[in-house]
């Protein structure tokens, strides 16, 4: 399988969503999972979890909005993990306006997110990825294929995402490196009942995928045998009657 047993995996925004459903999924005896979220209640959740799988769990506690917090953390996981089997970039923020009332607070904010985290991490954890001839996951957003109204600066960070994966595959698949972008459509995440709440609509989590539908694809694309690549993976909500 391409990822081995033993084998250590990275997930960040792992205290919730696609996130937790992906630790849950690749946590088994032989795996050490590196687990990163700003809460640190939910984090040690998600890690008793792995742990129950058999697997082993360390948490980081690591704000992404905070550039100091998280350069300090990205030099020390480089230096604590000198083989990286799989770096999955699931954490994310949005935030929901209008150009013209926007914010450049909030444009800031999930630029560093969005952006500059997974840029930070997946420069820092090269050679751990080299090394373990790893894989790197960037989870982004059907937005980050199509903008729309109201959504131009959670879009911008995505279509950024987008270009940083297709350059670093570019740059990194001949030594090794898998790198694979999933584009999910509606998932059912605290992330996604807030989006439910800013659109003025009743959340149906029912109308969306769950996020253990799209934690399964990513690890079916992580296991997929080396002969093959699959550089990007669209994961869509099943369509509602009527």
């Amino acid at each position: 399988m391409p990822i081995p047993d033993p084998a250590v995996i990275l997930i960040t925004g792992a205290s919730s969503g696609i996130g937790a459903a992906l630790a849950k999924r690749l946590g088994r005896a032989g795996r050490t999972l590196h687990l990163q979220g700003r809460d640190r209640g939910r984090l040690d959740e998600v890690a008793h979890a792995v742990r129950e799988l058999g697997g082993a769990a360390v948490t980081h506690a690591v704000d992404l909005a905070d550039h100091d917090d998280l350069d300090r953390a990205a030099r020390r996981l480089a230096e604590e993990i000198p083989r990286l089997d799989a770096l999955i970039h699931s954490a994310g923020a949005m935030v929901i306006d209008a150009v013209v009332d926007a914010r450049i607070e909030q444009m800031d904010r999930l630029y560093a997110i969005n952006v500059r985290a997974p840029f930070a991490l997946t420069t820092a954890l090269t050679p751990s990825l080299v090394a373990a001839t790893g894989q790197v996951v960037f989870v982004n957003s059907g937005l980050g294929l199509q903008s729309r109204a109201g959504w131009s600066q959670y879009a911008v960070t995505k279509f950024g995402l987008r270009a940083l994966a297709d350059a670093y595959r570019s740059e990194i698949e001949d030594r090794g490196v898998r790198v694979m972008t999933v584009y999910p459509g509606r998932t059912a995440t605290p992330m996604q009942a807030e989006v439910y709440r800013r659109e003025g609509r009743t959340y149906a989590p029912d109308d969306c995928a769950t996020a253990d539908d799209v934690a399964g694809c990513i690890e079916h694309g992580l296991e997929i045998p080396r002969s093959a690549v699959v550089s990007e993976l669209s994961v869509r909500q099943r369509a509602t009657p009527g």
